[in-house]
């Protein structure tokens, strides 16, 4: 199965006892539409992410960042504490495409330079 979606944090990266890796993260689909008295109505369904082939995705899945995922949807259901039935969907990636970097993107500050004139533009006319 495909979804596309936003993160909702960063990923993070598990070492299990065996040595293998996984990164795991959470992804938000938003479904908008408007209903009969055109009122606008956003629907986000979450799905809780693993994914086991490559770790070193991990330093670019941040929150925020669109991506479209390939693999196997599943449903983890239990009953909390108070006896209610609870559910969430998981997906197994197979695959991921990252189509764009967080919003809050870090930009790394530019090297100022103690002099800032240049030789070579001294002598220009203009």
């Amino acid at each position: 199965m495909e979804i596309t979606g936003r993160l909702t944090q960063d990923a993070t990266k598990a070492t299990l006892k065996d040595g293998r890796e996984v990164v795991n993260f959470s992804i938000a689909i938003n479904d908008r539409y408007k209903s009969k008295g055109k009122e606008p109505v956003t629907i986000v369904t979450y799905v809780a992410c693993s994914y086991w082939n490559n770790a070193g995705v991990t330093t670019y899945l941040k929150k925020g960042s669109v991506v479209e995922l390939f693999g196997k949807v599943g449903v983890n259901v239990w009953n909390n504490d108070k006896g209610e039935a609870k559910g969430s969907l998981t997906m197994h990636v197979q695959q991921i495409k990252i189509f764009t970097a967080s919003r809050k993107a870090e930009v790394e500050p530019v090297a100022e330079n103690a002099d800032s004139s240049n030789d070579a533009t001294d002598n220009l006319p203009f």
